[in-house]
């Protein structure tokens, strides 16, 4: 069951335009959102980078388009499935400019729809951190912009989509994308922590790389722990090799430790201690 601008229909009835522009032109912007039954995780975060991503694009909001209305088409979607109320699920709301118009379009209206897709566990799981074989390598074929736009979330998405080629012809766990300078802005399919003795560095938004929901949220913990000193500030090649942890973000997977770039290896110890620490957060809210 999908979502069409309110009307929740099956699969195989939903139909998209091919004169859509998110399809045509990647005018479109998507916010993907993990749930735990009914609950959506960090969805105030979600909802706010959503509003602030279509001014950015100069999309028209809707008045309906309210933190409690979008929710509701969220929850009811997922309560369509007739699912367990303990599934957790991946929530995928895209939101288009509904115009026939070329490059220029002829109207702002703002349409949207949303899919689910299950989850394995209501909470983050360690992914790899038994065996930790999770290998990268640097994606140098095409580079971000580091600019506003590089960190929405659009329906653009073919530097990360040759780089996931890429990195399964060569057999690579993920790459690292760099920005026109050079600098590690993030990988494929989420932002990018450094851990060097008790200092974690994450790339700046200013270097190009997606505002990541789950990005601010280790931020925010980070800022917490006394053991920790956060910094958002550049990160460059050779400061890889001289790491002692490496591990990528996002909000569906929650944390991804990374093993080995290149003849580096790296240890785990900080992404287990806050995946454990957000757990623990996930439990008691």
């Amino acid at each position: 069951m999908v979502n069409f601008n309110g009307e929740i229909s099956s699969n195989s009835s939903a139909q998209l335009s091919v004169f859509n522009r998110g399809f045509a032109y990647g005018d479109a912007l998507f916010e993907t959102i993990r749930a735990n039954g009914l609950q959506l995780l960090f969805w105030e975060d979600h909802y706010f980078r959503l509003m602030a991503s279509m001014r950015i694009m100069r999309m028209q909001i809707p008045m309906s388009f309210t933190l409690e209305y979008l929710e509701k088409q969220i929850v009811d979607t997922i309560a369509s499935h007739g699912l367990p109320k303990t599934q957790s699920v991946r929530v995928k709301l895209s939101v288009y400019r509904d115009s026939d118009g070329l490059y220029t379009p002829d109207s702002n209206q703002i349409g949207f729809f949303i899919a689910i897709k299950k989850i394995e566990s209501p909470f983050y799981l360690s992914n790899n951190f038994e065996d930790n074989a999770f290998r990268v390598e640097l994606y140098k074929d095409h580079y971000l912009p580091n600019d506003l736009l590089a960190t929405l979330k659009t329906n653009n998405k073919a530097l990360n989509v040759l780089a996931g080629i890429f990195a399964k012809e060569n057999n690579y766990e993920n790459l690292l994308l760099l920005n026109t300078e050079k600098k590690v802005v993030e990988a494929i399919n989420g932002n990018v922590f450094l851990v060097k003795g008790n200092t974690i560095k994450t790339p700046p938004l200013k270097d190009g790389g997606i505002n990541g929901v789950f990005r601010k949220q280790v931020i925010d913990l980070l800022k917490k722990q006394k053991n920790y000193n956060i910094e958002e500030s550049s990160i460059s090649t050779f400061e890889l090799q001289k790491a002692d942890e490496l591990f990528i973000t996002n909000v569906i997977t929650g944390f991804t430790s990374v093993s080995n770039y290149r003849k580096k290896s790296y240890t785990n110890k900080v992404a287990k201690n806050l995946l454990n620490l957000l757990n623990i957060k996930l439990r008691l809210s």
